[in-house]
């Protein structure tokens, strides 16, 4: 795989306000759910929230989120919607960010805890397009070279992108490594131009020279 020259450009929702608060939040809540030997479960719960829940309901998340709304009312909500249905340890996460006003930060809570849990527990999250799903064997092999290169265990989320004709993009962090078909076509192209125009060049001189 080829590196691309510049760094892919990263989210920078926790660089804002609201982003240096959600960490707080988030550090705090994955300390408590560590020593109960919950951390992984409350990350897929958070997750289930962002991104199945609130897709699902699509008025939920300004409902939560408004300030308009009495903490009362979001509270019956929560406890109808959530209640023993998550950790306990989360749940009442849940209702302390709703008596702070703060459960519109869900989003970024989850963004920091997600970030804190994987540098805990030495993951690297690693984002992989290719034209078509990759087999268990390509994983594996690609799983291998990762953990060689940075000494974290890998976790692939991967995409298909039929765009690329076949071979693979990997995303590391700001980087991308470019293995995929389509990049090498395009250098393929680069290099007979360059042969190209330097051949025409050369017949040229040859000729301004005769």
């Amino acid at each position: 795989m080829n590196a691309v020259d510049e760094p892919a450009k990263r989210e920078t929702v926790l660089d804002s306000r609201e982003g240096q608060l959600a960490r707080v939040y988030a550090a705090a809540l994955l300390n408590v759910a560590e020593k109960t030997g919950k951390g992984d479960a409350v990350l897929e719960q958070l997750e289930a929230i962002v991104h199945e829940l609130f897709p699902k309901q699509p008025l939920l998340e300004p409902f939560l989120s408004s300030t308009a709304i009495k903490r009362e009312t979001k509270e019956r909500v929560l406890r109808k919607t959530l209640e023993n249905k998550v950790e306990p340890t989360f749940f009442d996460f849940l209702m302390v960010l709703n008596a702070h006003d703060r459960l519109s930060f869900l989003r970024s809570i989850w963004a920091a805890y997600r970030e804190l849990r994987d540098k805990r527990a030495r993951r690297l999250r690693v984002k992989v397009r290719a034209a078509a799903p990759l087999s268990a064997e390509q994983q594996e092999r690609l799983v291998k070279q990762l953990r060689e290169s940075f000494q974290l265990d890998p976790v692939l989320e991967q995409k298909i992108d039929e765009n690329l004709l076949g071979g693979m993009v990997v995303q590391v962090g700001d980087y991308l490594f470019d293995g995929s078909v389509r990049t090498r076509l395009q250098q393929l192209r680069n290099q007979l131009m360059v042969r190209s125009n330097y051949e025409i060049q050369g017949r040229r001189d040859r000729f301004c020279t005769d």
